[in-house]
This record gives structure tokens, C-alpha cells and sequence, in this order.
């Protein structure tokens, strides 16, 4: 059997060169990078793509790599990223682009009944992956007089590149496995990668229509073993009991968890549900930090300095139960050093911590009042 192959099965696949990218111009300057570069498949996935200069600069790249025979294949979700006019979708057809729409069962301008593609993906010629919590449009781009939100993605080149590409072929509705060669071709690519760069990854999903709820499960695993710290920097923080349990545990064993949330949400209502929880996060220890120089709406996780998880799950029962999701774990200790430093920098230059003590001193009604 193809290591490949075992490496679908087993999880965690060693043969992997990872990056961890900050959001705004250093994400974008990569996706072009990818794009233009790309040779024989191109493969996204989004929730959002907008009709935006941002959208308008993608949709030419991706026009440009169609039409030097490069297979492209976008599939974002209808219902978020309705906005894309039928004039662009055309232009993207017309030059050899391949659309496709993830219909909810029910959708109309107000309201949404059914799975959300919430995938952030880009699988370039099968060996190189960008995921992460970005969608395509200006507010996630660094612009001139406009930083981007606050988001974070992995750049990896390896196998675990090729196991994205596959789950995108299905998930675009083809069923049979690629060709051999391509296995053949991937091995040799990952032989190539040296020791010291290698780094365990594997790619984890929830769905719960196929009943999929690998990456809930990384979480409730890593909050279980933890010894030490927990570090999350997540845009919408409403943990299930199941959840909630586990981190209490871990507070329990006297583990330091500190979590960055923002400060201004472009979902209020979800804000709202999310500064509920304050207080029973307070009382138990843990420490928020508030994002304050724009959005956060960045979505991962490290922990003990051995383990890292990025893409589009936040920690929330909406994720687990209403949206396709897919993040990417990585166990490797100078990956997660690196991002907890660049979370902790984030901590100290853009960030202000929730005082236990003044918190707790607020009435209901002082608290209705903040949010609004």
C-alpha cells in the first residue's frame, strides 16, 4: 500500500514542510504565488468570494491559469457567496473555469437552511496547501488605508497536500481514486523533503452529515492531555458542554489557558452570546484578551508547545453542527513555538485583558450596555 495511502488512514503524515501565515497581504502574495505557479490542478474552496477588488484580482489569476491549461475547479458556498454575479462566474466559465455551487436545502436572502461549505482550502498541483480562516474579498487584504482583520493560515508542500487535494475531488462529487502515477509522483516528492524539515501533520473535518467530527474531537483530546497551556485565538468562542467540561478539567490541573477573542465582531449577536460566557470563564481562571485594532476572525489553537491546530473551526456549536469545516493539525514543537510567539506578541501590542475583578462587579444590564 501507497504510504500515501496509509497515511489517509492513519493520520498523522510526517513528509511535510509547514509555514504559519499571518493574514492581509502575506496570505494573498502566496495564494498568487500558488496560482501562478500552478502547472497541472488547481482546487478552492471558500465561503466567501467577493465581487471586490480582492475578488476581481483572484478571478483574473485564476482565469489566467485556465487558460494555460490548468485544471481549475472553485467550489464556494451559494449561499455566502451569492454576491459573485453571474457576469464574473461567467468570465471565470468562459476562460475554462470549472464553478460549482454548495447549495443549502433551503436559502433565500434572509435566511439559510442546511450545511454551510465554511472551507477556506487552496490545493495547488496536488502538493501544496493553503488553509486557514480566510475568505476572498477586501476586508481579509491588507488595502491602503485598510488593514485586514486579524487571521492566520498554514502554507504546507507534502503529502498531506495530496490527501486535500483527494477530499476536494470528493467533495466536488468525483469518486474514484487518481490515477497511480499521481501516488507515485507524490512519494517521490515527499522523499525529498529532509529530516529536519519535516514536520506530522493531518488534515481533520467535520460534517455532521457524514457524521464527521474529527476536529471537535482534536480539540476534546488536546484539552484532555494538556499539562501546561492552552492558547486560542478564536472569532466566535461558544464552546458546547462537552467542551466546556474538558477545558474546566484542565483549569482543574491547574493548566494556564488564555484566550483571545475580538473586541468588535462582525457577527454582534454572536459577540453577545459569546461575553455570556465571561463569567463562567472568570471564575474559573481564565485569562481573555480582547482584540482591539480591528476584527479578529482568526481560528486556531497550540498547546504544550507540541501541538497546532489552524482553519476555518471555530469553537462553537454552529461549527459542529451547521458547516463543513477543515482544519489542519500540526504536532511539531518548533510550530507551535512559533505560534505562540507570534499570539503572545499579538497579546501584548493589540490586545486588553478582561479584568476578573471589574467584570465581575457589572450588572446584567451594564453588561447588555457594553455590548450594544
Amino acid at each position: 500500500m501507497s504510504r500515501i495511502k496509509q497515511a489517509m488512514h492513519i493520520g498523522y503524515s510526517p513528509r511535510n514542510r509547514v509555514e504559519l501565515l499571518r493574514g492581509g497581504r502575506p496570505y494573498f502574495s502566496r495564494l498568487e504565488q500558488m496560482i501562478q505557479a500552478a502547472t497541472t490542478s488547481l482546487h478552492l474552496q471558500f465561503y466567501i468570494f467577493e465581487p471586490d477588488d480582492t475578488g476581481d484580482r483572484i478571478i483574473e489569476q485564476l482565469r489566467a491559469a485556465a487558460k494555460r491549461n490548468v485544471s481549475v475547479h472553485l467550489h464556494l458556498d451559494a449561499y455566502a457567496s451569492a454576491r459573485l454575479d453571474n457576469k464574473r462566474v461567467s468570465s471565470l466559465r468562459d476562460a475554462g473555469v470549472e464553478v460549482k455551487w454548495f447549495e443549502p436545502l433551503l436559502r433565500s436572502t434572509r435566511f439559510y437552511v442546511g450545511r454551510r461549505l465554511h472551507h477556506k482550502i487552496v490545493v495547488a498541483d496536488g502538493i501544496k496547501l493553503l488553509i486557514g480562516g480566510l475568505n476572498i474579498c477586501d476586508r481579509y487584504n491588507d488595502l491602503p488605508n485598510q488593514p485586514a482583520w486579524f487571521d492566520l493560515a498554514a502554507y504546507l508542500e507534502g503529502e498531506t497536500a495530496y490527501i486535500a487535494y483527494h477530499q476536494c475531488r470528493l467533495l466536488w462529487g468525483e469518486k474514484e481514486l487518481p490515477p497511480r502515477i499521481e501516488w507515485k509522483a507524490i512519494d517521490a516528492f515527499g522523499d525529498q523533503i529532509l529530516k529536519a524539515q519535516q514536520k506530522d501533520c493531518r488534515l481533520r473535518y467535520n460534517d455532521w452529515v457524514r457524521r464527521k467530527r474529527e476536529i471537535t474531537r482534536s480539540y476534546l483530546e488536546q484539552f484532555q492531555h494538556a499539562e501546561k497551556n492552552i492558547l486560542i485565538c478564536c472569532s466566535y468562542f461558544l464552546p458546547g458542554r462537552l467542551l466546556r467540561k474538558k477545558i474546566a478539567q484542565a483549569r482543574k490541573r491547574n493548566v494556564r489557558i488564555r484566550l483571545i477573542l475580538t473586541g468588535v465582531s462582525d457577527v454582534p449577536l454572536a459577540k453577545a452570546a459569546e461575553r455570556h460566557l465571561y463569567r463562567w470563564m472568570l471564575e474559573r481562571g481564565i485569562e481573555i484578551y480582547e482584540y482591539q485594532s480591528n476584527v479578529l476572525h482568526a481560528k486556531a489553537a497550540t498547546i504544550d508547545d507540541h501541538w497546532t491546530t489552524i482553519g476555518s473551526y471555530n469553537l462553537n456549536e454552529i461549527s459542529a453542527l451547521a458547516s463543513l469545516e477543515a482544519n489542519l493539525d500540526v504536532k511539531d514543537q518548533n510550530f507551535a513555538l512559533v505560534t505562540r510567539l507570534l499570539l503572545e506578541e499579538v497579546i501584548r501590542k493589540d490586545c486588553k485583558r478582561i479584568d476578573p475583578l471589574a467584570y465581575s462587579q457589572y450588572t446584567e444590564i451594564q453588561l447588555l450596555q457594553m455590548i450594544r
